[in-house]
């Protein structure tokens, strides 16, 4: 299975509560902090609600 690495790109500072919740899901909680996670549909579904404050490459 192929894996996708997510980078937080935007600051935390000003979004929804709920947007944090999934950034601390994640695991990022600085700038340009990098994780590698499996590439399945859960964590897709996450990437896609903070969308606007990640950078994804899939390798």
């Amino acid at each position: 299975m192929s894996e996708i690495k997510v980078k937080l790109v935007r600051s935390r500072i000003g979004i929804k509560p709920s947007q944090k919740k999934n950034l601390d899901a994640l695991g990022l909680k600085r700038m340009q902090m990098v994780k590698t996670f499996k590439d399945n549909a859960a964590v897709r579904g996450m990437i896609n609600k903070v969308q606007h404050l990640v950078e994804v490459t899939v390798s």
